[in-house]
């Protein structure tokens, strides 16, 4: 039998570069430490279901507590200095739950509505904000209509604010969160660029990015 739920998911961004630039030891050290947020910022019933590499997937009945989820993954994960910038995507829709795992429509879409979403942001259906029965709490923009591969309709999108965000640089090269530029590397040339480490550095300085973020103070 299908059931309506909430569901969330959400990935690290930047977790390929991380990975190939610091190594796989050092990626699983993170997924570590990402699963331990993911633990502190689950409200009310919203459970951890399913996890692959770095994306997760989180769901719960009640769509305000996955909201209130997603609200606490931004904040947590944008504070932790040398860590990724999730991402995500929010929706509610009917699956089957079959041996432990949901199947349906509303799980691709969600999938896709993620893969949308920016870096430090998650992406609201209008199906899920639907189902919020107290939304005077969130920062929320609309993004417009968007269409989804094998989607037949467009979706009306938000984008999920956090207005308390704390302003951060990205090392151009491994895409981790610079907070602390005291500890962090400086390029010797260009003093609105940091790195996490000499090594970030030197891999910056032997194939500079074109990455139009880089150097730009993010909130």
């Amino acid at each position: 039998m299908e059931e309506s739920i909430a569901i969330l998911m959400a990935d690290l961004s930047g977790y390929t570069a991380l990975t190939e630039t610091h190594g796989a030891a050092s990626a699983a050290d993170l997924i570590d430490r990402y699963l331990e947020i993911v633990q502190v910022c689950l409200v009310g019933d919203s459970e951890l279901k399913e996890r692959t590499g770095d994306e997760v997937m989180i769901v719960s009945a009640s769509a305000d507590f996955l909201l209130s989820t997603a609200f606490m993954l931004m904040k947590h994960t944008s504070r932790e200095d040398n860590f990724l910038q999730v991402h995500g995507g929010l929706h509610y829709g009917k699956v089957l739950k079959r041996n432990g795992s949901y199947f349906g429509s509303a799980i691709n879409l969600t999938s896709r509505i993620a893969a949308k979403a920016s870096p430090g942001t998650f992406w609201c259906s209008d199906d899920f904000l639907e189902a919020v029965t107290d939304i005077s709490t969130f920062a929320l923009e609309p993004k417009g209509k968007h269409r989804f591969k094998n989607m037949a309709e467009e979706k009306d999108i938000a984008e999920l604010v956090n207005p308390k965000a704390i302003s951060f640089f990205v090392d151009p090269v491994c895409r981790m969160l610079i907070l602390d530029k005291a500890a962090a590397i400086q390029h010797p040339e260009r003093p609105e660029v940091f790195f996490c480490s000499e090594a970030c550095l030197q891999t910056f300085a032997t194939r500079p990015l074109t990455d139009p973020s880089v150097g730009k103070l993010s909130t």
